[in-house]
């Protein structure tokens, strides 16, 4: 009998051997969670276009039920206030407060009274991307018309296309301020820069090491959702997208994707694009801040985040490894060329002009450097303190999943420089604040200041002059 058994089992062995999919294949429960994302294609990719794209209708009409639900979505522009290049800046609160109550009762309640009675307004909420599950890069339509108009390279997805109305967004194409020629003013000479036009524009005013970091941050170079495999979300073949696709002449189109470094997918927050301005005064970089260096972020961004955080998947897809010496370092010091728009009502500390600024503009710089507490994050002259601060958001809602997003709370968050603030809207993380005011009243809650309704309005007019 050992004999017999001896031999079934070498039997059952050489077999498993020779048909190594035998066990996989017979195997019909659910596959274990896994940190990777899978290698190889499960359906040929004309299966996967047909199938996605006919799903892409129903998927943006959720989303814009979604962002119905939560935003007054109408394009209603401050009077007078504009971004540099004259786009309108959009006013007021357009979170939708829950039924029956006002900001200021809202504003009265504890957290626990706001999470218990469930009052959290939903677009204080994080905000999910069009497809959580699926996420990956998402432009904007006027960069992704430019982009094909200047270069025949083509970012639209036959899956998902951007959210957001335009209004919200900042303008395009953005200028382009620098360090060491703050003399020129505008350097972009109303262009959105591409790798055909660069050169034109800047030779002559940048080094030879500047120019060749600039040609690389506009060099297209294969991503996730945009690759020369089956596994891609572009209908043909794609070259990959650059830098400068999301931060848009170094600054930001509003682009989106969803951070690299959480699992499972449920949990990853949605990023909106920061704008580069100003990157030289800022020391943490990445979606969790564990990079020091914007060296650090160029070489990350290439090898990672670009791959959803898989070096796997990545080798599959061409991830192109820059080279620390030479690469990254050109790339790095244009990225640090990049100024602050300019702020004509600001001193040299920072501060505002009483010879130049309105009374509400005082008013509310009083109120940054006091009862709004802004300045315990936000101190001039960058209104930065380059370090992490935890809102603690899941103090005011319950854990739930919305659109594919598990919203458990939003985590440290980096504190983003102020200086410029009106030209970077959507703000906080993930873009969920469409307006200054919206930001205003969702820091007046968290932060539990009870600022009154002049307050907030000199608070705003403050910020949009910084």
């Amino acid at each position: 009998m050992k004999t017999r058994k001896t031999a079934v089992g070498i039997s059952v062995a050489v077999a498993i051997a020779i048909l190594p999919g035998l066990v996989h294949t017979q195997d019909k429960g659910q596959p274990p969670p896994s940190s990777y994302m899978p290698v190889v294609a499960k359906e040929d990719f004309n299966i996967t276009y047909q199938r996605m794209k006919a799903a892409k209708a129903g998927l943006m009409r959720r989303q814009a039920e979604l962002l119905a639900g939560r935003y007054d979505l109408s394009n209603k522009a401050a009077p007078g206030v504009t971004m540099f290049r004259g786009k309108p800046v959009q006013e007021g609160v357009r979170v939708k407060l829950p039924r029956g109550t006002s900001w200021a009762e809202l504003a009265a309640l504890s957290p626990d009274e706001v999470r218990n009675r469930d009052l959290f307004p939903t677009g204080f909420l994080p905000l999910p991307h069009p497809n959580h599950p699926e996420g990956g890069m998402l432009f904007p339509q006027f960069h992704i018309d430019e982009i094909l108009k200047q270069e025949a390279r083509d970012l639209n997805r036959f899956d998902l296309e951007f959210d957001l109305p335009d209004h919200f967004l900042p303008e395009f194409p953005a200028p382009i301020f620098l360090t060491t020629r703050p003399d020129l003013g505008d350097v972009s000479k109303g262009k959105q820069l591409t790798i055909d036009n660069f050169y034109d524009i800047f030779n002559g005013t940048l080094n030879p090491k500047q120019l060749e970091g600039l040609r690389l941050l506009l060099t297209p170079f294969p991503q996730q959702q945009f690759n020369q495999t089956e596994d891609r979300r572009s209908t043909k073949p794609s070259r990959g997208v650059a830098c400068f696709d999301c931060h848009a002449n170094g600054h930001t189109n509003g682009s989106t994707h969803l951070v690299g470094d959480i699992r499972p997918q449920p949990f990853r927050h949605r990023i909106e694009t920061p704008t580069l301005r100003g990157v030289n005064i800022q020391r943490l970089f990445g979606s969790q801040r564990g990079l020091k260096t914007i060296e650090d972020f160029t070489e990350f961004e290439q090898r990672a985040a670009y791959f959803d955080g898989d070096p796997v998947i990545a080798t599959k897809k061409g991830v192109n490894i820059l080279e620390r010496g030479s690469q990254v370092h050109f790339m790095s010091e244009f990225q640090s060329l990049l100024d602050f728009p300019p702020a004509p009502k600001l001193d040299v500390f920072g501060k505002l002009d009483p010879k130049k600024a309105t009374a509400a503009e005082l008013r509310g710089q009083t109120i940054f450097h006091g009862k709004g507490q802004c300045v315990s994050c936000h101190a001039p002259p960058f209104y930065t303190d380059n370090l992490m601060h935890n809102l603690k958001t899941e103090r005011f809602y319950k854990p739930r999943t919305i659109a594919g997003h598990t919203m458990v709370g939003d985590g440290p968050i980096k504190t983003f420089p102020l200086r410029g603030i009106k030209e970077s809207p959507p703000y906080l993380h993930d873009g969920r604040l469409l307006t200054l005011e919206d930001t205003v009243e969702f820091f007046n809650l968290v932060l539990e200041t009870k600022l009154d309704e002049k307050e907030k309005a000199d608070l705003v007019a403050f910020l949009r002059v910084l």
